[in-house]
């Protein structure tokens, strides 16, 4: 191994170790990374003396802030390749933890967003510390909550995914375990013990591996959530983004204002596409909604979208002050919409 490689790949005693290895860009993935990480995963998957995995970062601030979309945004539709590529590649090896049949221990110490979810939240265990920071905020960037999104937000608990999904919300501790997202929460200074642990175990399925854990795990205390939860299910249970926002402009609560006001800052066109991904995928098996997002993602890529616009406002230029097209919720029409979601023919994503 040599510090500087992008992404890192260990084998301690019975223990298949990945660590993603790009501090500096906050462990932001490649395209490159993800097809090692896919390789791995075949490699361990069919080893027998491999009894679990674990992914971590490397650093201080970040497990994994997100797939590296400021170097695919800087191509331009008429030469779009690297991206659709980028998303090929990581969406396969998304699909290959879903399906991974051993152990897949996620440690979310630190930022925690976008791809960093989707190397996650599809395994069977995910430890959130307290500087676990977690967001899917792609709707300020003209995207959508990919990698899985459209299968996991679906089924976390009432409307909290679809909420999550259109405000980019960021939780942290007991709001993450209260969502369903995380399944441990600990010290951040208990995680290399915890490793060490799960090294020395005799590890033969989930139940040694949750034992292994629990001895670690502590309370983090009553989520805030909670609290909003009422408010939250009425807003976000309406049928169409219109009511949604005039839901939370008819409630008297600071809550509701200031989820109202981050809504108005979102791309209308990702939020409408969203809500459709998010009702589609609650029917869908995962690799059907993979597929999906591939649609999506590929279609946004390829015109001059809200996705290029909002990488440069928040991540380039970061005036932080995206001009949208169209600009309002009312001009987005549902053909515009559902044009996300049309067939790709032969480049259509194959898992």
């Amino acid at each position: 191994m040599t510090s500087e490689a992008e992404i890192l790949f260990e084998a301690r005693n019975g223990l298949g170790i990945i660590t993603l290895n790009r501090p500096k860009a906050l462990n932001s993935l490649s395209t490159d990374m993800c097809a090692q990480m896919d390789q791995a995963l075949i490699n361990w998957a069919g080893d027998d003396a491999i009894k679990a995995v674990i992914i971590r970062g490397a650093g201080e601030k970040a497990f994994c802030a997100g797939g590296d979309v400021k170097t695919l945004a800087e191509n331009s539709p008429e030469d779009h390749h690297l991206a659709t590529e980028f998303f090929r590649t990581e969406y396969v090896m998304n699909s290959r933890i879903y399906h991974f049949p051993k152990p897949y221990i996620a440690l979310l110490d630190g930022i925690t967003m976008g791809g960093g979810v989707g190397v996650s939240v599809h395994g069977s265990h995910r430890i959130i510390t307290e500087k676990t920071l977690f967001a899917m905020p792609e709707s300020a960037i003209g995207l959508i909550p990919d990698v899985g999104g459209g299968y996991f937000m679906p089924r976390l608990p009432g409307k909290l995914g679809l909420y999550l999904g259109l405000t980019g919300a960021r939780l942290r501790g007991a709001d993450i375990l209260y969502a369903g997202i995380g399944t441990s929460y600990m010290a951040s200074a208990k995680l290399d013990d915890l490793i060490d642990a799960l090294v020395a175990a005799e590890i033969k399925d989930v139940q040694d591996v949750d034992q292994v854990i629990s001895a670690f795990a502590e309370d983090p205390g009553e989520a805030s959530l909670d609290e909003f939860r009422d408010l939250i299910d009425a807003a976000f249970g309406e049928v169409t983004l219109e009511a949604v926002l005039d839901h939370l402009d008819a409630i008297d609560h600071p809550w509701a204002e200031k989820t109202l006001a981050t809504l108005n800052k979102m791309s209308p066109v990702s939020m409408k596409v969203i809500i459709e991904q998010i009702l589609q995928g609650a029917e869908l098996e995962f690799d059907d909604v993979m597929k999906m997002e591939y649609r999506i993602v590929s279609h946004i890529v390829s015109y001059q979208s809200d996705f290029y616009e909002g990488v440069r406002a928040v991540l380039i230029d970061k005036d932080q002050n995206p001009t949208w097209n169209p600009p309002t919720v009312e001009e987005v029409t549902d053909e515009m919409v559902m044009a996300h979601f049309a067939p790709l023919g032969d480049k259509e994503l194959i898992l």
